[in-house]
């Protein structure tokens, strides 16, 4: 099993990524105010933020689990399950919400069998919502795999997610 570089911590396993979170903490002087930061590292090395991610990241920098946890389902980037080839994040910002976000999403959950924060079976597309993604002049907005599309209409958008 790797060794934390943290005295008396232990990563997960003993997957090299866990090198990489160790060395974002070690930066960051392992003081509870690099949370978010370390979460960052994590879920872009991991994919995701697991129970043991979780566990880990908490006791390396002092934080009680309960604000690790707090901190990671609050902020959407965020995610503690894996995600499919492929993304999708609907807004539901007010702009958006106003502008038919919901029926984005009905659209997505009727066509795909899908549900916000879940992925398909085939674990082709994870749908996922925003609180607000900054494209308000765009509504209603939707991030496909890193790229934003405005005024979204949902026949259109279930075909993109189809085809993907």
């Amino acid at each position: 099993m790797a060794t934390s570089t943290f005295v008396g911590r232990s990563a997960p396993s003993d997957d090299k990524r866990w090198r990489q979170v160790d060395v974002r903490m070690r930066r960051l002087g392992y003081r509870p105010d690099g949370l978010i930061e370390v979460l960052h590292t994590t879920q872009e090395v991991f994919g995701y933020l697991d129970d043991d991610a979780l566990s880990y990241v908490g006791e390396s920098l002092g934080v009680p689990p309960s604000k690790v946890y707090g901190v990671a389902t609050f902020y959407s980037h965020f995610t503690l399950k894996p995600q499919g080839l492929h993304t999708c994040v609907v807004c539901t910002g007010t702009a958006c919400y106003i502008n038919g976000a919901s029926a984005l999403l009905a659209a997505i959950s009727k066509e795909l069998g899908v549900q916000p924060g879940a992925t398909t079976p085939d674990g082709r597309v994870s749908v996922l919502k925003a609180r607000c993604l900054g494209a308000c002049s765009m509504a209603p907005a939707v991030v496909i795999d890193g790229e934003v599309h405005g005024h979204a209409v949902p026949a259109r958008l279930v075909d993109v997610l189809e085809k993907l």
